[in-house]
């Protein structure tokens, strides 16, 4: 013998404000933070900087300028692999180094610049251009990159 089910529309309801409620403590839980899935490739992400110019003159005629990174802090997870792409905008040459991540390169007016790093130690790092690394010279021009 074959039972039938009856579904009332009571019943729907109840299954749909369930199935509300379920949703949303998955979503309060997990507010501000990355759920991986399954299928979540663990693929390298791009991050892209420019290499920034401010220029001013003084009251008395005198030239001014400061030079930066754009944008000036990045955020990476820890254990994050990174593709860092920076484009030299202003400036014709910054050889820079990335303290505490045995990092350095060039970055030059017009072209591209890439360096590939896995991010294994919380902490900030600074990315610090060796040409404008003072007042006198421009800067500092000085980069973090906080690794939580």
């Amino acid at each position: 013998m074959s039972q039938v089910w009856i579904v009332k529309r009571k019943h729907l309801y109840l299954a749909a404000a369930v199935l509300i409620l379920l949703l949303s403590g998955v979503l309060f839980l997990s507010r501000g933070k990355i759920l991986p899935t399954l299928a979540e490739p663990t693929a390298e992400r791009t991050i892209h900087m420019v290499v920034g110019e401010f220029k001013s003159t003084t009251k008395d005629g005198k030239t001014i300028e400061a030079y930066r990174w754009d944008p000036g802090t990045i955020v990476i997870q820890k254990g994050e692999k990174i593709k860092l792409s920076i484009y030299g905008v202003n400036g014709e040459s910054h050889p820079f180094l990335i303290e505490g991540m045995n990092i350095s390169g060039e970055v030059q007016k017009g072209k591209e610049t890439v360096i590939h790093f896995t991010a294994n130690q919380e902490g900030t790092y600074r990315i610090i251009c060796l040409t404008h690394a003072d007042i006198a010279h421009g800067g500092p021009m000085i980069g973090y990159l906080v690794v939580d």
